[in-house]
């Protein structure tokens, strides 16, 4: 599970820190806890905004693609440091990545009390409308005399402490857990039992005899079945083309495409561009994999589910918009039934685009504008609604 672990402190030392290190190294088996800074991140101040400055955008961006959050905060004159109420309302102004994210929150203080008092206050400010942060209730971890509660390794001392820090920890992740429930459409929760993300079983046109997790899979597949390559032609349902034109013809879709079969192994895509440049990444050595291998555990029901809206024909297509690529573009994954002409389902072909270009020239044609509440069309603002899908949306 992955949770991004903010400083609440732009100290160049800070026991905060030093506390979210130790849980990264010492649960690293149960989460994998990304330690992220704020001493770069400028003061909040609305009239010089900076919100697509590189430390803004990149702790949005790691947030966004977390499980979950844990803030560890100081006490500064009973509450949060203002370097931490600043990161705050920069995550509130334009941008919203806290939005339905949970959220743990834990204190190092010199105080007996711990961080007590700025805890409290810090709860108040992440239910804050702007936030909209979903903070774990109860379970505070308040480490008192901070100073006395390290070794010289950088490890808490007090075994009972790391045990109910061990506690904090596995609740956190049940409450993630039970989060992603409670946000998932109807019916997802179930889902991922039932539907074979493993790809086990095997359908007509499944390549038997190659183990699905080679690296090499689609040179042994094809050696097995005597596949065509090169200059052979291919009779196809209107059109003949060799399988090098077909070849170049995908790769000059203005797409990324992938097909996954209906036994769910992921069987194609069409590669251009290395994983690093992907809107959604793809390696070589992939394809063959069955679906469970190509996605997190954490994903597998929200996979599940829209596998099931297609195969059981109450969707054609499920589009999602992923807000991780920036302001500058806006990227949709598509997810369009492949069936055959009975209406049978064949598999998926995921497409991922970047709209926004296709926006912009359609504007620029017609003269027309972005218009609505909350749309700045103008500088392409954050939105709460996109006025020409009608998609609700978090941030751009």
């Amino acid at each position: 599970m992955k949770i991004v672990g903010i400083v609440g402190s732009n100290a160049d030392f800070s026991y905060n820190r030093l506390l979210l290190q130790y849980i990264a190294r010492s649960f690293k088996k149960l989460i994998d806890v990304d330690v992220v800074d704020i001493k770069d991140i400028p003061m909040f101040n609305q009239s010089n905004d900076q919100t697509d400055s590189v430390p803004i955008q990149n702790l949005k961006n790691k947030i966004l693609n977390a499980d979950g959050v844990i803030i560890a905060t100081p006490e500064y004159n009973h509450t949060i440091p203002s370097a931490l109420q600043s990161v705050l309302e920069w995550l509130s102004f334009k941008i919203h990545p806290l939005d339905g994210k949970p959220v743990m929150i834990v204190g190092a203080s010199y105080d007996v009390q711990g961080s007590s008092r700025s805890q409290l206050h810090l709860r108040q400010v992440l239910d804050a409308p702007g936030v909209n942060a979903v903070v774990m209730p109860g379970n505070e971890f308040l480490l008192g005399q901070v100073h006395k509660a390290f070794d010289d390794d950088g490890n808490l001392k007090d075994s009972k402490t790391v045990q109910f820090l061990e506690t904090c920890i596995k609740k956190f992740i049940r409450f993630i857990k039970v989060i992603n429930v409670i946000d998932a459409p109807e019916g997802m929760k179930d889902l991922s039992s039932t539907e074979d993300l493993y790809a086990t079983g095997t359908i007509d046109t499944t390549i038997q005899g190659v183990d699905m997790m080679a690296d090499d899979w689609v040179e042994q597949a094809a050696e097995k079945v005597g596949a065509v390559e090169g200059s052979t032609y291919v009779k196809l349902d209107r059109g003949i083309l060799t399988v090098d034109q077909l070849n170049y013809f995908l790769k000059s879709m203005p797409a990324e495409l992938t097909y996954a079969d209906s036994n769910n192994q992921f069987l194609y895509y069409n590669h251009k561009f290395d994983a690093e440049d992907m809107l959604a990444s793809r390696r070589p050595e992939q394809v063959g994999y069955p679906l469970a291998e190509c996605h997190p555990k954490r994903a597998f029901s929200s996979v599940a589910w829209v596998i099931q809206q297609l195969r059981n024909k109450k969707e054609d297509v499920v589009r999602t918009h992923v807000p991780t690529h920036g302001p500058d573009k806006f990227v949709v994954h598509s997810y369009q039934a492949i069936r055959d002409e009975e209406g049978n389902y064949l598999g998926i072909n995921e497409y991922v685009q970047d709209i926004k270009p296709i926006i912009d020239w359609y504007l620029e044609q017609t003269g027309q504008q972005l218009t609505g509440s909350n749309v700045d069309a103008v500088s392409g603002a954050t939105s709460k609604v996109d006025t020409v899908s009608g998609a609700t949306v978090k941030d751009n």
